[in-house]
């Protein structure tokens, strides 16, 4: 063989043994998120004013991923919203499902599963509310939310009226959980501002309505606050308002936008956190009697390192540190910067935004949905937050800060700290948007999680995950026997040799958004899974060992 030949097939060999060394340490520049929306066949636009003169024009945007017809296939729901001069017209816009065909397109069934017309939606959740098999679907609006109850031949009713769940304010998140554990899901929806499209405020007049000196919308301060519901399920199809009961009506009007449910002391009962614009968060602590007791300001968690009151807007939740407690993210305003509180013990958390290195990045953005994923399956969660300003007029005045804006990823670098890599992860997450609602899931069950993320005044993204599966990975389904089918609030505790993860399964999250029920798990080069152990809502608690890796696996309770 000629010299200049063996070089350059040795150069070629080792290239391939460094690139698979790189590879097999989980490198994030092995990881791209590519937009294919066009090519997966969705047409989805999302309606809005370009001006934004009204709040009620810059903060909708949801999206769910949810398997809908139950052939393990995630679909997709769009929330759209008209606009002020729109409003009266009732195809203006026009919310849209599409179900997964498979093949990585998606085709729209809208018309015939009847959920195409909530009114000015906002945001939506999903859950299993009367124990059929079946998830449901509930759109929150800004009037009439809907709760669409599915008969599991791909159509849907808007129940809300009869379920006794419509809630007619100015809502936004919502979730799903058994918060009682009596083993039905209850509802809870965060509401903004009290708004009269029959009033409008006057755009740019006031000191509520300039922001640099520059006209803008008004709102929300200044507003009066709309109060939050909690819709407990008697288990006959309908739900009783226990709010004011409960102690999470939120009698001072807050600006309430993104909802959690999360077990954060780990005693098997829910608790609930709700981000707060321009007002300090709550975080309601299950008292196990139906009750709750807002502890945000004793926990840490009502304000922003510096005392100060935040926008709030988008909230994720995970063990991002590994230390089996679970920790909070919340977007926030420009000049803000996102909070990460770490959780420390019950109900005590440590704002640690700039000892982890996210605060700093994201100072100029406009965060809104957000969610913790783990890119590359590596064992260890990582970080999206999707932006965009709320005043289009930022981009005609000095500020230094554009309406649209890119996106913000980072990568887990395993000792509490993350490192910013959008720009190494391709171009789609540089591109600038007005990006709403963010959604996580496995769209094309290759083993790797995919994002949806909603954007004002256009198309969506789908970005898929390229390179992700490189490393091993499971993805649990877990099912529940009584009405909760779809276990949402048990805790899975995935163990594979040393690493150590815990994962819940959750409704709702991010900005107004739902993500996939099933939980997926980073393995990295661990060929096999020691133990699973899953705790349900009221108790039950089932261990399965020596599980095979890079596959799903559904568990269901033993009893």
């Amino acid at each position: 063989m000629p010299m200049h030949r063996l070089l350059t097939n040795l150069h070629t060999i080792l290239s391939i043994l460094l690139l698979n060394l790189f590879i097999g340490f989980g490198g994030a520049q092995s990881v791209t998120f590519v937009d294919v929306t066009r090519e997966s066949g969705i047409d989805f636009l999302h309606h809005s004013s370009p001006h934004k003169k009204y709040i009620v024009e810059s903060v909708p945007g949801g999206v769910a991923l949810l398997d809908f017809d139950n052939d393990g296939w995630l679909d997709i729901y769009f929330v759209d919203s008209p606009t002020t001069e729109t409003a009266d017209d009732a195809g203006a816009a026009a919310s849209r499902l599409y179900r997964n065909q498979r093949d990585g397109t998606f085709e729209d069934v809208t018309h015939s599963a009847r959920v195409g017309s909530p009114g000015w939606g906002m945001g939506a959740c999903v859950g299993d509310y009367d124990g059929d098999g079946w998830l449901d679907l509930y759109v929150t609006t800004f009037g009439s939310n809907r709760l669409y109850r599915s008969h599991g031949d791909g159509v849907f009713s808007d129940v809300a009226p009869v379920a006794g769940v419509v809630d007619d304010r100015f809502s936004t998140g919502c979730a799903f959980a058994d918060y009682d554990n009596d083993g039905d899901l209850d509802l809870f929806v965060a509401n903004y501002v009290t708004f009269d499209v029959n009033a409008l405020p006057e755009f740019g007049q006031g000191l509520q309505c300039k922001y640099r000196g520059i006209p803008v919308q008004c709102g929300p301060s200044g507003l009066p606050g709309a109060g939050d519901a909690l819709f407990r399920n008697e288990g006959d199809g309908t739900f009783s308002d226990v709010s004011q009961a409960a102690g999470v009506s939120d009698p001072d009007g807050y600006y309430g936008l993104g909802v959690v449910w999360a077990d954060f002391n780990g005693d098997g009962h829910v608790d609930l956190f709700v981000a707060n614009d321009a007002r300090p968060n709550f975080l309601y602590q299950n008292k196990r009697d139906g009750t709750f007791e807002e502890v945000a300001f004793l926990s840490g968690v009502a304000l922003g390192g510096n005392g100060e009151e935040q926008a709030c807007m988008g909230v994720a939740v995970a063990d991002y540190d590994h230390d089996q407690r679970l920790d909070l993210y919340v977007t926030n305003f420009s000049n803000q910067y996102n909070t990460l509180y770490r959780n420390e013990s019950d109900f005590l958390s440590i704002e640690a935004s700039h000892p982890s290195g996210t605060a700093e990045s994201s100072l100029p953005f406009v965060g809104w949905g957000a969610g913790f994923f783990d890119l590359d399956n590596d064992g260890w969660v990582d970080l999206l937050a999707v932006n965009g300003h709320v005043y289009p007029q930022v981009d005609r005045g000095k500020t230094g800060i554009g309406y649209t804006q890119r996106k913000l990823l980072y990568r887990n670098q395993r000792d509490g700290t993350f490192a910013e890599i959008t720009s190494e992860s391709g171009s789609a997450l540089m591109e600038k948007r007005s990006s709403r609602g963010a959604a996580f899931g496995d769209l094309d069950n290759d083993g790797d999680v995919d994002i949806v993320v909603n954007d004002l005044d256009g198309a969506p993204m789908l970005l898929r995950n390229d390179g992700g599966n490189r490393n091993n990975w499971l993805r649990v389904e877990v099912r529940g026997t009584r009405k909760n089918r779809f276990a949402i609030g048990a805790r899975v505790r995935v163990v594979a040799g040393d690493l150590v993860q815990i994962a819940e399964v959750r409704s709702g999250g991010s900005y107004l958004s739902q993500s996939d029920l099933r939980l997926h798990f980073g393995l990295e080069k661990h060929s096999r899974v020691d133990l699973i152990e899953v705790s349900w809502p009221g108790g039950d608690v089932r261990k399965i060992e020596g599980v095979s890796v890079n596959q799903q696996i559904t568990i269901e309770p033993d009893n």
